[in-house]
């Protein structure tokens, strides 16, 4: 049936772009034509609805949320052509990718504890999928990715002269940013007024001038969590705290104690425990990163350019540009 209506859409008689029964009944609508090949709206579907169950599952903001469905329903079926084109890239270059794939399942099993291959089949039927069904999406997968090394990934070659230039040329990238260790007070607002905090916090600055350690004041008069970790705020790079906190901690030598400051939360009281300044690692340890950021850059690059190249070359036609519209 499959090799009938591609044979009438490539002669132009294709006009409802839907598969017809013998008695002429709609048994599947068709969303796009790749060469030989065809997505149905019920492909589309299942991938949309795989897709949006994995968003769901990130728990992300609500704003995020909206901004990823967005860009599903704008660029899925394009992502299926593509797919579609690789794999068929992948069958003409009768690429084996079977040792391959019995090594990722095996690596698969151990790093998950399972000790056999119905332990992994029963993982995977809990998550609604049949091992059939994730199996054949596991091998295309793997046949994609061959494709890519096969026609992209092993032509790429880095120059030592061009390692050691990215990394000259662009040191922010490789420089460990200014580290701060940190101990807190903590005062929360809510349920306080301006007094009871007032109150609280001379008491704070009466005992730390009385020359009780600050990890112990912070033990016995700060709020939650800060109570219970005895102050122990963490560690963070410059431009992980909060901007109000992270000026006040801006201007301590290791050892100070700041002064108090009201964040929307309540107060803090900062102790700079540890400063680590910001430093270029040398070109040795950044090395191998230089190198990533390199080949992945050209990797995107070449990888663009050859898909862009094997759709141009192939017969691909979106009969259903927006497949979930009526």
């Amino acid at each position: 049936m499959k090799k009938i209506i591609i044979g009438l859409v490539l002669a132009g008689m294709l006009g409802s772009a839907a598969v017809f029964g013998g008695g002429q009944e709609v048994v599947e609508e068709i969303v796009a034509v790749v060469n030989d090949d065809i997505i149905t709206l019920s492909d589309y579907r299942t991938q949309f609805d795989q897709t949006v169950a994995q968003l769901r599952a990130a728990q992300m903001p609500q704003e995020e949320y909206d901004k990823q469905y967005a860009t599903i329903k704008k660029e899925l079926l394009n992502a299926m052509i593509t797919e579609l084109l690789l794999l068929q890239k992948a069958r003409e270059l009768n690429l084996n990718v079977s040792d391959q794939v019995k090594a990722r399942i095996e690596q698969i099993k151990t790093d998950n504890n399972m000790t056999s291959d119905a332990d992994l089949r029963r993982a995977i039927e809990q998550q609604g999928m049949t091992y059939e069904t994730w199996f054949k999406q596991y091998e295309e997968g793997m046949m994609r990715m061959a494709v890519i090394y096969t026609e992209v990934e092993r032509a790429i070659v880095l120059e030592d002269s061009e390692v050691v230039q990215y990394y000259k040329k662009n040191p922010a990238e490789f420089t460990t940013p200014t580290e701060y260790k940190l101990l807190a007070v903590y005062l929360a607002s809510e349920g306080r007024t301006p007094e009871e905090c007032e109150a609280l916090k001379a008491a704070v600055d009466a005992k730390l001038k009385s020359g009780a350690a600050f990890a112990d004041v912070a033990g016995e008069l700060s709020d939650p969590p800060m109570k219970e970790s005895k102050g122990d705020l963490g560690t963070f790079k410059a431009g992980e705290l909060d901007k109000s906190l992270e000026s006040a901690v801006e201007k301590l030598k290791t050892g100070e104690v700041g002064v108090w400051v009201n964040n929307k939360n309540g107060w803090y009281l900062i102790n700079l425990v540890e400063k680590k300044d910001s430093h270029l690692r040398p070109f040795e340890d950044a090395r191998k990163e230089v190198e990533e950021k390199i080949y992945n850059g050209k990797r995107a690059e070449k990888e663009g350019a050859y898909i862009k190249t094997l759709r141009e070359r192939s017969y691909v036609r979106i009969l259903k540009p927006d497949p979930l519209e009526r």
